[in-house]
């Protein structure tokens, strides 16, 4: 793979620091695209079924370039990172399929598991039925924050399942480190992110429980404030995991990312608040 040469960044004025930046981009996105993508349903053997976002650009030739991008945390198709880079793309004649994890998004009320940093086997089944849709397209792998860590796991837990089609990869500010990542949010000034996250998480489990009547809802000790505690009592168990410590050691990246075949770039921020730079 060739050198990458990235210029510094500079901030605008009013946006120094890696708080603001953050927030500014969560909650002032700007003007985003019209979503007119032609949605498409992955049922999957545990009978979830996975939604995903196909653009496809009226220049787009049969074969040509195709990329799969992928969420973060409580996150969706709709979010505005997935949404300004897929508009990027498809201005450059690729096609991108922008997948909801499980219940997310589109998706929501179509599945009973929970998504997980680990679900590295939904991402397999959407680059089965891309590779379907798309015969012979090479294919580029995105993901974002926690959808960054699933895509490093899956290049290195098991590369001989990668498929030739997947010739490349992008994991942007991934939490390769979960618990170092999770545990971490419990300190000040992070605690207003880690309440934001669990009060996401929290509504979709009560709306989720509203729509499906064969949804068991989990049974918490106290109404969790933090989100290593939402995992420990419900993402964990409901993935196949003893507890939520058994989940961040069992799902991190890290340690699959020297197995990794294809080229593969990992963006993140030196002054992230969310994945400190020591975890790299």
């Amino acid at each position: 793979m060739p050198p990458i040469t990235i210029p510094p960044f500079r901030s605008h004025w009013a946006l120094a620091g890696g708080h603001r930046q953050t927030l500014a981009g969560a909650f002032f996105p700007g003007r985003l695209p019209d979503e007119r993508a032609v949605i498409r349903q992955i049922p999957l053997p545990d009978g979830d079924t996975l939604v995903v976002h196909d653009d496809c650009p009226q220049d787009w030739p049969n074969a040509g370039p195709v990329a799969v991008m992928l969420h973060g945390l409580a996150g969706c198709h709709r979010s505005a990172y997935l949404v300004r880079h897929a508009a990027l793309l498809n201005a450059h004649s690729v096609r991108t399929f922008r997948m909801d994890l499980r219940g997310c998004g589109a998706g929501f009320g179509l599945a009973l598991k929970p998504y997980n940093a680990g679900c590295s086997d939904d991402v397999h089944a959407v680059l089965r039925a891309v590779i379907e849709w798309c015969p012979n397209s090479p294919i580029s792998l995105f993901g974002f924050s926690l959808g960054g860590n699933i895509v490093l796991k899956l290049l290195g837990e098991t590369p001989e399942r990668v498929p030739p089609e997947l010739v490349r990869a992008a994991a942007i500010n991934p939490p390769i480190d979960l618990a170092k990542c999770t545990y971490g949010l419990s300190r000040w000034p992070l605690r207003h992110y880690d309440a934001y996250f669990v009060r996401q998480l929290l509504q979709r489990l009560r709306e989720l429980q509203q729509r499906r009547t064969d949804f068991v809802p989990p049974s918490f000790p106290r109404s969790p404030r933090r989100l290593v505690e939402f995992d420990d009592h419900y993402t964990a168990p409901r993935s196949g995991y003893r507890n939520a410590d058994d989940y961040y050691q069992r799902c991190s990246s890290e340690q699959f990312i020297p197995a990794i075949r294809i080229p593969t770039l990992i963006l993140t921020s030196r002054n992230d608040p969310l994945i400190p730079i020591a975890s790299f």
